[in-house]
């Protein structure tokens, strides 16, 4: 229903966690892996913690599965989406572990990161699929944070690549808060930042599926400058 080409799919190396408890820790044990490693990397789980590796399942199932690679391109991590509306919670990721940290890295980097260097500005959305759509409608420069405000870390990572950040994240209250924050951050750090103000219950996603890539990306162009985004937020 996104209607993300099979190019892009593959592109992104999007599948499915089959609706299993063990296919995942069968299919490792296959590979040669260890429960131990596949509880440490975070793809099984166990009821409680410390219990036994032995008792360990399938943490993704029946969910379509977005790999994490850091902005070398590895995979560190995955990213499930439910394929259910019953099923909790919609957006389920990789647990923390020794090589992925949610605070270190930026989704898409390493499909981005030259075309960002070479531009001198990054495009920084939200969500994997805000990202996906982004790339396809020809935005080569994006980024996305999954769900946050970009911190410290991610700061640093963007400013390796560029000097100016256009934020495009949803406009309901939690995005237009983690774009006020993130804003703040940025420009704390020397770096230029504008922000690109979708229309109410858009996401990039959804406005480029609605209206198209060129309108998109023209609101990209008419982004605003962070204080001037500020100073129109606080007056409304």
């Amino acid at each position: 229903g996104r209607a993300l080409s099979d190019d892009m799919l593959v592109q992104f190396g999007i599948g499915y966690a089959p609706d299993s408890w063990e296919m995942t820790r069968n299919w490792g044990r296959q590979l040669g892996f260890s429960l131990e490693d596949m509880l440490s990397a975070g793809i099984l789980t166990v009821k409680e913690e410390g219990a036994p590796a032995t008792s360990a399942y399938d943490r993704f199932r029946n969910r379509l599965m977005i790999p994490i690679p850091r902005d070398t391109g590895s995979v560190v991590a995955f990213g499930a989406r439910a394929l259910q509306q019953d099923q909790q919670p919609k957006y389920l990721n990789s647990p923390e572990t020794a090589i992925y940290s949610k605070s270190r890295t930026l989704y898409g980097l390493h499909l981005s990161k030259s075309a960002i260097r070479k531009a001198g500005y990054a495009v920084l959305v939200e969500g994997y699929l805000d990202l996906a759509q982004a790339l396809q409608a020809g935005v080569t420069t994006a980024g996305a944070s999954c769900g946050t405000a970009v911190n410290e870390q991610q700061m640093r990572l963007l400013k390796r690549f560029a000097s100016k950040v256009i934020v495009s994240f949803d406009p309901d209250p939690a995005g237009a808060a983690a774009a006020a924050r993130s804003g703040e951050l940025l420009l704390a750090g020397g770096m230029q930042v504008n922000v690109a103000v979708l229309d109410e219950g858009e996401d990039p996603d959804t406005c480029i599926r609605t209206h198209g890539g060129a309108y998109y990306v023209e609101k990209l162009r008419t982004s605003q400058p962070y204080l001037g985004y500020l100073l129109d937020r606080e007056a409304a």
